[in-house]
């Protein structure tokens, strides 16, 4: 499959937050959550990215054994490296977990700043 669009796993850079291997998990996960690599889609090969990025080939062979790992992608010797059918499923799962996890924080938030659940309720609509 083609992916839609240019991807864009960079800029990667030792000055960002994180390791460079975890930028470009961020990097892929990204493409993944955005739409533009869906799964069955290829990945750029470890080299050919390692390219792109100006990143050692340890570098970007750690990301995708990462990725590999959590079950985002896939390898299959001498084809390639594509997006796996659950990675797309299990991004989404993570990113709505996370809202939940930042909503019940806001929470804790508004009632400690002494707002009653009506207030919170109110804010959150306008919100919406």
């Amino acid at each position: 499959m083609t992916p839609r669009g240019p991807l864009r796993f960079g800029p990667i850079s030792p000055a960002a937050p994180g390791p460079l291997y975890e930028q470009i998990v961020t990097a892929v996960k990204r493409e993944i959550a955005s739409g533009r690599l869906s799964p069955g889609d290829a990945l750029p090969s470890v080299r050919a990215l390692a390219a792109e990025l100006l990143v050692s080939l340890i570098t970007t062979k750690r990301a995708y054994e990462e990725l590999e790992r959590d079950g985002i992608i896939f390898s299959r010797q001498g084809l390639g490296t594509f997006v796996a059918e659950t990675g797309a499923r299990e991004i989404a799962r993570a990113r709505r977990e996370q809202a939940r996890a930042s909503m019940a924080q806001a929470v804790r938030d508004g009632r400690a700043a002494g707002l009653s659940d009506k207030d919170l309720i109110d804010w959150l609509k306008k919100e919406l």
